[in-house]
């Protein structure tokens, strides 16, 4: 049975050579964590569930490395609840039923809460799910799910309305940095092996690891192991070694920082002039710089609506898409995904008759004001609007032939005007010529 119980933490006679860096690392207190201040700075809602000890059941859905076992472990000790961990990957309902023995006997004997971490929820079967709510219901064990994948699909209803959803974030590079600086500065990390590291390695370790400080950790790890001692023994971590322990190159790239603008307009100019080449060079240049991928898709999706429009409806559908199948399949596989719909926005006709047409509203709207709708389109619900002329001649459209009416719906001050103007090319050209053709 793959389960660890009870024991929290790596025990002090542990050497800590023998526990990997990122295990040594891992936070005890609430304080120690870094991250996720949406759930637990001050008056959140983590922080003030531990500090009340009233624990029910949680689901936490987050990337890989942002947090999720650490808190689950942080809040047991918190607590001075029974921990027991065990992968959904490995375990099956014998296991479940394990466990639960063992709290219901804690809990008969000592009084003892006990918290059951599972992590990889998602890849529990139905069956082995509802395995948890009877247990759940009676208090047996505070249950803690972890996973990736967005729980609406993959954890069962039944189980999801007896626990409350936590969303953890992807850690920022800052994060990251302090994490790693951590480990370098820790007796319990690399202090005792007179570690350095240059800036620009953490800074590219930080970005590579695309908000995964398990990751980041055992890079930094690994790089350690491959530093050279200098005539003091100290163990320089520097940018190659750094890259060599990532398997990445360093790209020149600052998220937040000019090359992050020059890049995502290089691949929106791309996109704009149908150049399938430039606009996949330029999407693959940002993910292997480590720009976040569904910063990417974001903006994907704003290209499609603002530069092929109503030229092709289906773009904006794939560039959603290609979000939602990012997020469901994480790199590498959803990274394919979003190259998919980089080609078809490329290649889509363009048209940015939308874009144009919303801005000339707005910019009427703020020129002329709040102007009254006109009479035939309002909607008479009383005998007085009735006699004032309240819907007074209006056609009802699907007595016309074709569901067509031409009559008036923009306010008096402004009913000749035009703010939208079809373009030539796709869906919308085809529209158009029918329009003119009737």
């Amino acid at each position: 049975m793959n389960k660890k119980q009870t024991d929290i933490f790596p025990q002090a006679d542990v050497p800590p050579a023998n526990v990997p860096l990122a295990d040594r690392m891992r936070p005890r207190t609430l304080d120690e964590v870094v991250g996720q201040e949406h759930l637990i700075g001050p008056g959140k809602v983590l922080r003030n569930l531990i500090e009340s000890g009233q624990i029910p059941s949680l689901i936490f859905w987050g990337p890989p490395g942002s947090g999720k076992t650490t808190l689950a472990r942080v809040l047991a000790n918190t607590v001075q609840a029974s921990f027991v961990e065990f992968s959904a990957v490995t375990s099956g309902i014998k296991e479940i039923k394990e466990v639960i023995k063992e709290a219901e006997q804690k809990r008969a004997v000592r009084g003892a809460r006990t918290i059951l971490f599972v992590d990889e929820i998602h890849r529990f079967n139905k069956a082995q799910q509802d395995a948890f709510l009877p247990h759940v219901e009676k208090g047996t064990v505070v249950l803690i799910g972890a996973t990736t994948e967005n729980p609406s699909f993959e954890v069962i209803s039944a189980l999801l309305s007896r626990s409350k959803v936590l969303i953890l974030k992807g850690l920022e590079a800052a994060h990251i940095i302090s994490i790693l600086q951590r480990a370098i500065n820790s007796q319990l990390g690399l202090k005792p092996l007179l570690v350095a590291a240059e800036s620009d390695a953490l800074e590219f370790i930080s970005q590579a690891c695309q908000g995964d400080a398990r990751t980041a950790l055992n890079a930094l790890e690994i790089a350690v192991s491959m530093a050279k001692p200098d005539d003091s023994g100290r163990l320089t971590v520097t940018l190659h070694l750094a890259e060599e322990a990532m398997q990445k190159k360093s790209l020149l790239y600052d998220k937040a920082g000019e090359e992050h603008y020059n890049l995502i307009s290089a691949l929106h100019k791309s996109l704009r002039d149908s150049d399938p080449d430039g606009s996949l060079y330029w999407l693959a240049r940002m993910l292997a710089s480590g720009e976040d991928p569904l910063y990417v898709a974001r903006r994907m999706i704003r290209f499609a609506a603002e530069d092929i429009g109503l030229a092709d409806p289906n773009a904006l559908l794939i560039a959603n898409q290609a979000k939602d199948t990012y997020h469901f399949l994480g790199s590498p596989e959803g990274e394919l995904a979003l190259a998919q719909a980089c080609l078809y926005l490329a290649l889509a006709p363009k048209s940015n008759s939308v874009y144009q047409a919303y801005g000339a509203v707005q910019r009427e709207i703020e020129q002329s004001g709040a102007l009254p709708v006109p009479l035939v389109i309002r909607n008479a619900v009383t005998k007085l609007m009735k006699e004032v002329g309240y819907g007074a001649g209006y056609r009802y459209a699907h007595d016309e032939p074709d569901a067509k009416v031409d009559q008036q719906h923009l306010p008096d001050e402004i009913r000749s005007k035009k703010f939208y103007h079809p373009a030539e090319r796709g869906w919308e050209g085809r529209k158009k010529k029918e329009r003119e053709s009737k």
